[in-house]
């Protein structure tokens, strides 16, 4: 069973820090090749561009605009855990 966490961090755009958190979920441990454990994780989450003061956009002649106000993260990570 995958376990479940949430990852919170500043997220610092255009010089306006931010609070976030991404929820996401540990795939498993093992060894790997040098006599460590690695750690595997995937982690998502979004935020809204204008909360950062990034606010251009364009509108298209066919509708909408060029550029979406959700941003969306999606991290897939291995890790070597710490062995201290």
């Amino acid at each position: 069973d995958d376990l479940e966490v949430e990852l919170t961090g500043d997220l610092t755009l255009r010089g306006v820090t931010k609070s976030i958190t991404l929820e996401g979920e540990i795939s498993g441990f093992g060894p790997d090749a040098y006599g460590g454990t690695r750690v595997g994780f995937e982690a998502k989450g979004s935020f809204h561009r204008s909360d950062f003061g990034v606010n251009w956009n364009t509108p298209l002649e066919t509708g909408g605009v060029v550029v979406g106000e959700k941003v969306d993260i999606h991290l897939d990570i291995q890790a070597v855990l710490n062995q201290a």
